[in-house]
């Protein structure tokens, strides 16, 4: 293991100083918020159902989802506030672990967990902005380049993807609070659009559930299908730590990161249980199975063409507020490894007049919009989950790391629970990395090999790090 990490090359507060703090309580806890609802909860269920089909395990899957990230919010919750800088669990894994690790997390999280989830993310936006524009479809394929493991396809939907991500550059380009007042009303509208379909269902009743056998008798693998069903759940609450990325911007971050935290994913829990609830006294198993747009099926059984309308309005919504606070987020973990001294020097830069990190900004952004260019949506998020989950798990541990080396290190918050909770979002983790190794080895050994590419890019720029300190 790497020794713990040294002082950071630039002081902790001086680069976040340039800074403007204007991100209060309540704009942290929409961030958590924000940064998480986004395409999932209106498209994965109906392939969760094709895999498992049983409504007590779907049910349970996301009631286990939400436990994990709420025992993950309790454990990082403590480390948001024993270090409230820009760069979140790139912070958390560096004073654990030693900058090695914290850059391969950065490097991670530039080239796939975070550019990889804005694209994904921006993918699901173009799926449903082509209800209303038919022509922009993703179905629709404007050229092709022959490629040597095959045919390199271009659509409509995915340039629509990424001309998504670029006028969200453009918002937040011009200053935090831009951004955070945009993915504030968002996340208010999208939050209300998704609470009407709990209340629908609730007055038609339409299906009575069958929650007995909890396992289907035909299926082979319920342990293995489980897990695979898990990775879809995870995805849909990838990004709850995100608000702890940009706490260089947050008013009082010792205190507001962990609250934020805390109550951002008890929200997030009730809201997704209550949506997917919604679904089964909705549509039976055999209507869910297999549906990509289970969300807008759902609404046109209850309320007919104008429901489906209404669900397409709130994912565009939802999926547009997602990346507005991702795009934050991933900006900020760039400009945390600039300021280290562990990235390109140019990216440290703050403009001088917006008080943003423009050219993190804009380098990260670019990267995402290219991956909406270049695979599926289940490529995408299986890269994305594996590679988050394997990082998440080791700064959960970082808890147990850091209270042992540095005991009386100050601790404005301190994990409820410990070490019960933090030992059980580490586990539930193992697990799900475990899992999706096993059943998604192909995209899980390609995650591993984009994390281990940045290993050349760390001894180069620590090279130059310590060439720089030289007198």
């Amino acid at each position: 293991m790497n020794t713990p990490a040294p002082p950071s090359p630039t002081p902790a507060g001086s680069a976040d100083d340039q800074l403007v703090k204007g991100i209060g309580l309540w704009g942290a806890t929409f961030l958590v918020i924000g940064s998480v609802i986004g395409s999932g909860i209106f498209l994965t269920t109906g392939g969760m159902i094709a895999e498992l089909p049983s409504t007590t395990l779907l049910l349970t899957a996301w009631v286990a989802g939400g436990l994990l990230a709420m025992a993950g919010g309790l454990t990082y919750a403590e480390m948001g506030a024993m270090y409230p800088r820009s760069g979140g669990l790139y912070v958390f894994l560096t004073e654990a672990y030693g900058p090695a690790v914290g850059f391969l997390f950065g490097w991670a999280c530039m080239l796939v967990i975070l550019t990889g989830s804005i694209g994904t993310v921006a993918v699901g936006f173009a799926e449903y902005f082509s209800y209303f524009f038919p022509s922009l479809s993703t179905a629709n394929i404007l050229f092709s380049v022959p490629m040597s493991w095959g045919a390199w396809s271009i659509s409509a939907g995915q340039l629509v993807a990424a001309a998504s991500i670029a006028v969200i550059a453009a918002i937040n380009y011009v200053g935090v609070n831009s951004g955070n007042v945009l993915n504030a009303v968002l996340t208010v509208a999208k939050i209300g659009l998704l609470v009407l379909l709990p209340l629908l269902a609730l007055a038609s009743l339409r299906i009575d559930p069958v929650y007995v056998p909890v396992v289907p008798p035909d299926t082979a693998r319920p342990l293995a299908s489980f897990g695979i069903i898990m990775i879809a759940v995870m995805w849909t609450y990838e990004g709850w730590y995100y608000v702890a990325f940009a706490a260089g911007e947050i008013k009082d971050a010792a205190r507001n990161v962990p609250r934020s935290l805390i109550y951002g994913t008890v929200a997030l829990t009730l809201i997704y249980l209550a949506v997917n609830l919604a679904y089964v006294y909705t549509l039976s198993v055999e209507e869910m199975s297999g549906v990509t747009r289970i969300a807008e099926k759902a609404a046109t059984v209850l309320i007919g063409p104008a429901g489906a309308a209404l669900v397409a309005a709130s994912v565009v919504i939802s999926t547009f507020g997602c990346n507005v606070a991702a795009v934050i987020t991933c900006s900020r973990t760039c400009f945390a490894m600039a300021t280290d001294r562990r990235f390109f020097p140019i990216t440290a830069r703050v403009h001088p007049v917006y008080r943003t990190p423009h050219v993190a900004l804009i380098v990260t952004s670019a990267w995402s919009a290219f991956l909406t260019l270049t695979g599926g949506y289940e490529t995408l998020f299986t890269y994305v989950t594996f590679a988050s989950v394997l990082f998440g798990a080791l700064g959960g541990a970082a808890i147990f790391v850091l209270r042992a080396r540095r005991p009386d290190a100050p601790r404005p918050s301190r994990a409820w629970g410990y070490p019960v909770v933090p030992a059980l979002y580490v586990l539930g983790s193992v697990a799900l990395v475990w899992n999706t190794l096993m059943e998604r080895p192909g995209a899980s050994i390609a995650g591993l090999g984009l994390v281990a590419m940045g290993l050349p890019f760390y001894w180069y720029w620590s090279r130059q790090d310590t060439a720089a300190a030289r007198p």
